[in-house]
C-alpha cells in the first residue's frame, strides 16, 4: 500500500506542487473516465428496470419507484409527492392515470379517492438493484446453454489456433528451405481479402462437410489465422538457433524440439495469441449467425440478439447480459495481460 500511495502522490517536487503534476494528474484521470465511465455507466444501468432505461433525464444509478401495499388492493400501489392546492406537500398512491389527471388515495385513508393533475406529483424513489434482469434471462431464455456454447467455442478454438499457428510459424522460423520469404508473403497478403469475400464458398464448404448448426461449423474455418502465423513466427526467430542445434546433435525428434524447447520459450508470444483469439472468438457474431440457426446452438452473442423483437427491445436484459459476456474477457484479460507487453515488443509488432 505504501508503494501505491507514493505513486499516486509523486510529484516533480516533493516540496510544492508544480503546474506539470496538476496536467498530469488531470489528463490521467481524463483518460481513466474515458476508458472506465461507459463501463461503470453499463453495470448500473444493468440493474435498472425497463421503465428507468427509458426515463429522461437519465439518472447514473439504478432508482426504482417506492411502491406500498394499500388495503383493498392486491397489488402495491406506486407512492407520489403532491403539491395539494393550498401549497401544502402530502404522499399519495396512485391507482391508475386518466390521460393528465391521476386517481389518488391517501394509504392511510382508501376509501377517500382524489382526482390530481399529474403535473403536481412527483415520483418518490430509492435505490433499488433489479436483480431479475440477471435472474429472468438465465432461468427463462436458456442463456446458461449459451453461455455454455461460447465457452466451447472460444476454448476449443483458442487451442485449435494455437497448435495450428505454432505449427506453421516454427517452420517459417526454425526451417530453411526456398521460397520461405514467398509462403510467409503469401500468408500475410491473406489478411487483404475481406471476410464478406469469403463468407458464401466458406459456408458452401461448412454445407458439403454437414457442419451447419454445429458447433465446429463455427470453430473450424477460422482455426488458422495469418496474424498468429505472423506474430509467433517472429518471435521464434529470437530463439537462438545454437540452441536447436544442439538438440538435433543430442538426437531429439523435430516434434520434441517443437513441444519441449520452442514452445515453452514462446509462452509470451502465445499469451498473446491466445488473448486475440480468445476476444475474437467470444465476440464473434456475424458467422455464428450465418452457420447456427437451432437455438440449442447459440452463442452468446446471438441469444443477446434474441432480446431484439419487431417493435420492442428488451433492454434491461440485454444490458445485464452484457455485462455477464464481459466477465469471462475481463478475468482472461488479468490473468494474462502480463505477457502482452513481452510478447508483443519481441515480436516486432506495432
Amino acid at each position: 500500500m505504501n508503494a501505491v500511495r507514493t505513486f499516486i502522490t509523486a510529484r516533480r517536487d516533493a516540496r510544492a506542487w508544480h503546474w506539470t503534476d496538476v496536467f498530469t494528474y488531470a489528463y490521467l484521470a481524463l483518460g481513466i473516465f474515458l476508458m472506465f465511465g461507459p463501463v461503470v455507466w453499463l453495470a448500473l444501468s444493468s440493474f435498472k428496470t425497463q421503465a428507468g432505461l427509458v426515463e429522461f433525464p437519465p439518472t447514473f444509478l439504478p432508482l426504482a419507484q417506492v411502491e406500498v401495499p394499500v388495503e383493498g388492493y392486491d397489488e402495491p400501489l406506486p407512492l407520489f409527492r403532491v403539491t395539494m392546492e393550498d401549497g401544502s406537500v402530502r404522499e399519495l398512491a396512485q391507482i391508475r392515470r386518466i390521460g393528465i389527471v391521476a386517481q389518488m388515495i391517501d394509504p392511510a385513508d382508501p376509501e377517500n379517492v382524489m382526482r390530481l393533475p399529474i403535473a403536481d406529483r412527483e415520483p418518490i424513489r430509492e435505490f433499488s438493484l433489479a436483480w431479475k434482469n440477471y435472474i429472468d434471462p438465465l432461468q427463462k431464455f436458456n442463456f446458461v446453454r449459451y453461455l455454455y456454447n461460447s465457452v466451447f467455442v472460444t476454448a476449443a478454438a483458442t487451442l485449435i489456433t494455437l497448435l495450428i499457428n505454432s505449427m506453421a510459424a516454427y517452420g517459417l522460423a526454425i526451417y530453411e528451405f526456398k521460397g520461405r520469404n514467398f509462403v510467409l508473403a503469401f500468408v500475410i497478403g491473406t489478411l487483404m481479402i475481406p471476410i464478406t469475400v469469403i463468407l458464401v464458398p466458406v459456408y458452401l464448404v461448412v454445407t458439403e462437410l454437414g457442419m451447419v448448426n454445429s458447433l465446429w461449423g463455427v470453430i473450424i474455418p477460422g482455426a488458422a489465422t495469418p496474424t498468429g502465423v505472423f506474430l509467433l513466427r517472429q518471435y521464434m526467430l529470437t530463439i537462438p538457433r545454437d540452441l536447436i542445434e544442439a538438440a538435433r546433435m543430442d538426437k531429439a525428434s523435430e516434434w520434441s524440439i517443437y513441444w519441449r524447447i520452442v514452445m515453452p520459450l514462446s509462452l509470451p508470444a502465445l499469451a498473446v495469441l491466445a488473448i486475440f483469439s480468445i476476444m475474437w472468438r467470444w465476440n464473434d457474431f456475424l458467422w455464428p449467425l450465418i452457420v447456427l440457426t437451432r437455438s440449442e446452438n447459440y452463442t452468446l452473442q446471438i441469444g443477446l440478439n434474441s432480446f431484439q423483437g419487431e417493435l420492442n427491445v428488451q433492454w434491461h436484459y440485454v444490458l445485464a447480459m452484457t455485462v455477464v459476456t464481459l466477465l469471462p474477457v475481463t478475468v482472461v484479460f488479468a490473468f494474462l495481460q502480463r505477457f502482452i507487453t513481452t510478447g508483443i515488443a519481441s515480436t516486432g509488432m506495432k
